[in-house]
């Protein structure tokens, strides 16, 4: 039977190099008008009972190679579980051996979360009682940028994910998040908060299987300063709604190739940074590590020294802009290794109930922001 090889679908990436028997040689494609690269999702046909090395050879050159050891390809036979699977990488080459015991096996950076699916959380969300859902605007390839407001309470709360559309967690926490606001359980929060959500900033690249940058090629969390329709409408629209509605907590979600372990960053850098608008930020990492094993405070990125942040950046830019408690959260690709599994790692269970404590925690410190 012929070997097939195809990332020709939603969020699809990756080329066929060589096949050699049953050596694979493959290569992760660049963004468009990118040299960003680093996200993989393809399928493999026409290989059952056979044991395949499958060599992504152009890991070295992505965006982050020093991600790539001690990282884990995600493999599936259903795409509905994806479980870690022994990787190596030697030399800048990613290897990793797969015995195919189906008529099809899917490889991914990391659990996929497609346009598709992004269309039936939307569709989903919005039969909820008590949702209001908008189009605040559209991609440059002409996709919704879709938006959700729940809650009535005086204090504005932004959601917002995928900024980076390889970083698909991020959108797994949307799931969780959606749906613990649409639950009984967030009727505190909503009697306090008016919270907005927007699941997927950038669908072009989403469905492009980008790693870090929308359809021209722009990395849309360096343009908050200065948006514009012609490079950067997804952010345009979006902080145009923010405008309008001020923020006063805000959460943009992400993953890291790097780190393995959950983690937040905040706007140390910003002009107006005062210690009491630092401390809220802070306290709220404090109480998520207190009230989930699976985050953490000691892993993180080093802290922005005093007038030197960047304010293109979503984060600093709702600091400044705002005054808001402005919050990055970084899962990892890897597995959040004070709280390891073995079998899955940080996966798309986990990244959903991450969703949930962060708003838990949220609720009880709300009438401090």
């Amino acid at each position: 039977m012929t070997l097939h090889i195809n990332a020709a679908f939603d969020g699809g990436n990756i080329r066929v190099v060589a096949i050699d028997g049953d050596r694979v040689d493959l290569e992760i494609v660049q963004d468009h008008a990118s040299d960003f690269f680093q996200w993989f999702y393809f399928r493999v046909a026409g290989a059952r009972g056979r044991r395949l090395t499958f060599r992504i050879v152009n890991a070295g050159q992505s965006a982050y190679p020093f991600g790539w050891p001690g990282y884990k390809t995600r493999a599936s036979s259903d795409r509905q579980a994806w479980r870690m699977i022994d990787t190596t990488y030697t030399d800048g080459v990613l290897a990793f051996d797969y015995t195919v015991e189906s008529e099809l096996a899917w490889f991914a950076y990391f659990a996929p979360y497609t346009m598709e699916m992004h269309d039936d959380l939307v569709a989903r969300i919005a039969l909820r009682p008590g949702v209001t859902h908008r189009q605040l605007g559209t991609s440059l390839g002409g996709q919704a940028i879709d938006y959700f407001r729940v809650g009535s309470g005086e204090k504005p709360v932004w959601l917002y994910a995928r900024q980076h559309p390889g970083e698909s967690m991020a959108e797994w926490w949307m799931e969780g998040a959606l749906d613990w606001l649409t639950s009984d359980a967030a009727a505190p929060l909503l009697a306090k908060a008016t919270v907005h959500v927007v699941p997927n900033m950038n669908p072009d690249g989403t469905r492009r299987g980008h790693l870090r940058t929308n359809a021209a090629g722009v990395n849309l969390n360096r343009e908050w300063h200065a948006p514009s329709a012609e490079r950067s409408p997804e952010v345009l629209c979006v902080r145009n709604a923010m405008d309008e509605t001020g923020v006063a907590f805000a959460i943009d979600v992400h993953g890291d190739e790097a780190i393995p372990a959950n983690f937040i960053a905040g706007y140390e850098g910003i002009p107006n940074w005062t210690e009491d608008h630092g401390a809220k930020f802070y306290a709220f990492g404090r109480r998520l590590a207190e009230h989930t094993p699976d985050f953490q405070v000691e892993k993180g990125y080093e802290k922005a020294s005093a007038g030197n942040a960047n304010l293109s950046m979503s984060t600093n830019q709702l600091a400044q802009r705002f005054g808001a408690v402005s919050v990055t959260l970084e899962m990892p690709f890897k597995d959040h290794d004070p709280n390891p599994d073995a079998a899955y790692g940080w996966s798309p269970e986990r990244s959903k109930a991450l969703g949930v404590s962060c708003l838990e925690v949220l609720t009880g410190m709300i009438d401090e922001i």
